[in-house]
């Protein structure tokens, strides 16, 4: 599998796709690189990966999404353990995400070694779990 920044010339298949995100955001988020396109051995898109930031300083997981045809197969993990490489590269210590409470994500977390930070109640929808992980220089992909 490939991990590459987004380009350009991705920007069709993540707006087609992607519908969490803002149309006039998508163009942004690849100029500051903070969109991953996933690629199988014969170069395909096989999902994308995209993230932000929490209170402006630290990393925020927004959405990873692996197509049905290649999920069980750890592409996730290797997704998740590429960005926390990525943010600790940048000097990071701690990174985030969220999931809903009806969402099976949050066992895939847990086991990625993410911990339970809080949550989010908001009207009409589902409750949101917030999640930590460290990732400083001694901190690893498996938990503990």
């Amino acid at each position: 599998m490939q991990i590459v920044p987004a380009a350009r010339s991705d920007y069709d298949y993540i707006y087609e796709r992607d519908k969490h995100l803002l149309e006039h955001l998508i163009a942004a988020k690849i100029n500051a690189k903070e969109i991953y396109i996933l690629r199988n051995q014969d170069g395909a898109n096989i999902g994308w990966m995209r993230y932000g930031y929490f209170w402006d300083n630290t990393p925020f997981m927004n959405m990873i999404w692996i197509d049905d045809d290649y999920r069980g197969q750890g592409i996730g993990k290797q997704a998740v353990c590429f960005w926390e490489d990525e943010m600790r590269g940048k000097g990071h210590k701690l990174v985030m995400t969220s999931t809903l409470a009806n969402e099976e994500a949050q066992l895939f977390y847990r086991k990625m070694g993410y911990k339970d930070a809080g949550c989010l109640l908001l009207e009409q929808e589902p409750l949101e779990i917030l999640f930590t992980k460290a990732v400083g220089l001694f901190s690893e992909h498996q938990p503990s």
